[in-house]
C-alpha cells in the first residue's frame, strides 16, 4: 500500500504540473496533463480495490 500511496503522489505531481503548464497556453503540456490523469485514475481505481480488501480483514 505504500508502494501505491507513493506513485498515486508522483503522478499527480506530474499531472499538476502539466495542467498548470497547459492553462497558461502550453498545448503539448495538455496532451500530456490527460495522460496523467488516465493513469491517475487507474492507480485510484487500484487504491480503492486494496483499501476495500484491507477493510475487509
Amino acid at each position: 500500500m505504500e508502494e501505491l500511496r507513493t506513485d498515486i503522489n508522483d503522478v499527480y505531481a506530474e499531472f499538476f504540473t502539466e495542467m498548470t503548464k497547459s492553462c497558461d497556453g502550453n498545448k503539448a503540456a495538455g496532451a500530456r496533463a490527460r495522460k496523467a490523469s488516465l493513469e491517475l485514475a487507474k492507480l485510484l481505481k487500484q487504491y480503492r480495490k486494496e483499501s476495500i480488501e484491507s477493510a475487509k480483514k
